[in-house]
């Protein structure tokens, strides 16, 4: 141990937490399933109270299977630039938009929010767009510090 080196992390103020949640474009979304883990690179929006995520359903999404048994999501962002880095953790309940909440929000706003869509080996006419949101019960935020 006498050769590790160890950089002092901070706590984040509440300002620079929004800012990130607001500016940085993808994180990890975490789910569970009992004993089961599942972390997936996904788009977001934060709308100053709650996550937004957009997922793709192809009728044999994990994910989404995953969505319907996690009780309580986490959600990570982290940046890294040599000895400088930052984690905010989430975590909160998810629930599907549908009926009226889905319907204010329309192509525009979904691609302005999320950007493109990645698809991996998915028929795009066979993918079907869910919307989640977060209620979100914890935020968490760590800096190195200086």
């Amino acid at each position: 141990m006498d050769h590790i080196e160890f950089v002092y992390t901070l706590g984040m103020t509440d300002e620079e937490i929004e800012k990130r949640l607001q500016t940085e474009t993808a994180g990890v979304l975490s789910l569970a399933d009992e004993g089961r883990a599942y972390g997936v690179p996904v788009s977001h929006h934060y709308d100053g109270e709650s996550l937004f995520f957009r997922l793709g359903d192809d009728d044999h999404s994990k994910k989404l299977e995953f969505v319907e048994t996690t009780k309580e999501a986490c959600f990570v962002l982290f940046g890294v630039d040599g000895d400088d880095s930052w984690s905010i953790l989430v975590t909160g309940t998810l629930s599907e938009l549908s009926g009226d909440e889905r319907k204010e929000f329309d192509a525009a706003t979904i691609n302005d929010w999320f950007g493109s869509f990645r698809v991996f080996d998915e028929a795009i006419d066979e993918i079907e767009l869910t919307l989640f949101e977060m209620e979100i019960s914890s935020v968490t935020g760590r800096k190195t510090g200086k």
